[in-house]
């Protein structure tokens, strides 16, 4: 383990850091105003669980590909925008059933599902790669330890971290949503699809643009 004061300062950037709006808070609040509570905290923790993916590739040093090939660093965001345009298209069709089936799916919503695109939305983007890359190794210290050993527990913390915070935030987002959708519900939950897709079009816009 790193040494006290270390620890405490990655804490502190840790925090701040989750607390910074970014893409993977937009996507969690909106599966949550869109989907429901279930969604929208199974969404927090599957963000969280794709940072543990990014935690094993920087422990073993799998993200210096992304930094030192071009190559790979676009097809992984190639990768996650067109992933990001599959799940728009698919909640756009969605949306152009009749109400009654809108409003039903909303209120039973797939936690499993969400879940799974909170973990693909944060593991297809070589950006966050590249962060841990970048964050974590720098708190590690050789004299205490294997720095991979070292940095797999910093990334198992700030996942954590990550999930504590992000699955309260999915539950409050659909606390909101539902407040709004108690009056035409179904045209209330239409119009959170139609929402949700545009989130996802512009996560893959913000992906892709990142190729560049």
């Amino acid at each position: 383990m790193p040494d006290p004061a270390a620890l405490a300062a990655f804490v502190a950037a840790s925090l701040a850091l989750i607390a910074v709006p970014g893409p993977d808070m937009m996507f969690v609040i909106a599966q949550g105003a869109a989907l429901g509570r279930r969604a929208g905290i199974a969404a927090g923790l599957g963000v969280a669980a794709g940072n543990l993916f990014h935690t094993a590739i920087a422990a073993l040093g799998a993200s210096v590909i992304f930094r030192a090939s071009p190559l790979a660093f676009r097809a992984l965001a190639l990768t996650g925008a067109l992933y990001l345009l599959w799940l728009a298209a698919g909640v756009a069709r969605a949306a152009l059933r009749p109400a009654a089936d809108v409003a039903k799916a909303a209120a039973m919503p797939d936690a499993v599902a969400a879940f799974r695109r909170g973990v693909l939305m944060n593991a297809l983007n070589p950006k966050v790669a590249l962060f841990f890359l970048a964050f974590l190794p720098p708190f590690a210290d050789p004299s205490r330890g294997p720095v991979w050993l070292q940095t797999a527990t910093l990334g198992l913390g700030f996942a954590a971290m990550v999930a504590v915070a992000y699955a309260p935030l999915g539950a409050a987002a659909a606390d909101a949503g539902a407040r709004l959708a108690r009056t035409g519900r179904g045209r209330a939950a239409r119009a959170g699809r139609w929402l949700l897709a545009a989130i996802y079009m512009a996560l893959a816009a913000r992906l892709a643009l990142a190729m560049f």
